[in-house]
């Protein structure tokens, strides 16, 4: 696998006038893409912004946990200024992110599914998440993903559940600037459909799909929030995104936020 990102081949194909985005910068190393992003966004850089790192030392995940992001990896965020999307919606954003996800990761030869809301799992493992964060004027999505074999130290998430990557899972290409650009592409178009519906998932024609490759509907989970936890069957998302639990008291909860354990 090649360490190497080509920024050039990378603008090429995804920048305007040819590509979907109004800029894409790549650098070897950066603390978070994420926080880059937000930063910039103050300063008033366009809709539809992406940088790339080809690792970060301080890479987040949700409640501010650590993502270890080795120099193996595609790690990148998108700044969007959806302004025609109400504020309401803007989170299933990243659940739209969560498809992109799917389809790149398919098109690399490897089958994969979703933990809702957004984490990619391959063989019962993780191996892609999703951070997504209103900025000032927009929102920015952030993606990483693992592409190389994993060094044995990566800790395994909430719940115990460990880790992967598309080489571990049996992809058939791992190059990274093959891989960005699938990612970025595949994220543009679905971004596209969800603002032209006003961020409606239904609307957009997106919540069927999303439904279909979401594991945790059908499974007994625990939903660890931040004053408790909800354990139960889930049993479908709405079409605001949010995943609905029959808890053992047969009463019906819709949960827009927290961390989901997949019980056996």
């Amino acid at each position: 696998m090649s360490n190497d990102l080509d920024p050039v081949r990378l603008r090429e194909t995804l920048v305007a006038p040819a590509g979907p985005y109004a800029a894409l910068d790549v650098v070897a190393s950066t603390g978070s893409t994420n926080a880059d992003l937000a930063e910039a966004a103050t300063a008033g850089v366009a809709d539809r912004t992406v940088l790339v790192a080809g690792e970060q030392t301080a890479g987040r995940g949700r409640r501010s946990r650590e993502w270890v992001s080795p120099p193996s990896g595609v790690y990148l965020s998108v700044l969007l200024r959806p302004a025609e999307v109400p504020a309401a919606r803007l989170g299933s954003l990243a659940m739209v992110a969560g498809l992109a996800l799917v389809r790149t990761a398919a098109e690399a030869g490897v089958r994969s599914t979703l933990k809702w809301p957004n984490d990619l799992l391959a063989g019962g493992a993780k191996c892609a998440g999703v951070l997504s964060e209103a900025v000032s004027g927009g929102v920015v999505v952030g993606i990483g993903l693992n592409v190389g074999a994993l060094p044995v130290e990566v800790p395994a998430g909430p719940g115990g559940l460990p880790a992967t990557s598309l080489e571990q899972a049996g992809a058939s290409g791992t190059d990274r600037t093959a891989l960005t650009a699938a990612l970025l592409a595949e994220f543009a178009r679905l971004e596209r459909r969800w603002r032209a519906a006003g961020g409606d998932l239904a609307a957009a024609g997106l919540l069927d799909e999303y439904r279909a490759a979401c594991a945790t509907v059908g499974s007994r989970v625990r939903v660890e929030l931040p004053n408790g936890e909800v354990t139960g069957q889930a049993v479908g998302v709405d079409e605001a995104g949010e995943l609905l639990v029959k808890t053992d008291d047969g009463a019906e909860t819709a949960i827009s936020a927290g961390d989901v354990v997949h019980l056996r």
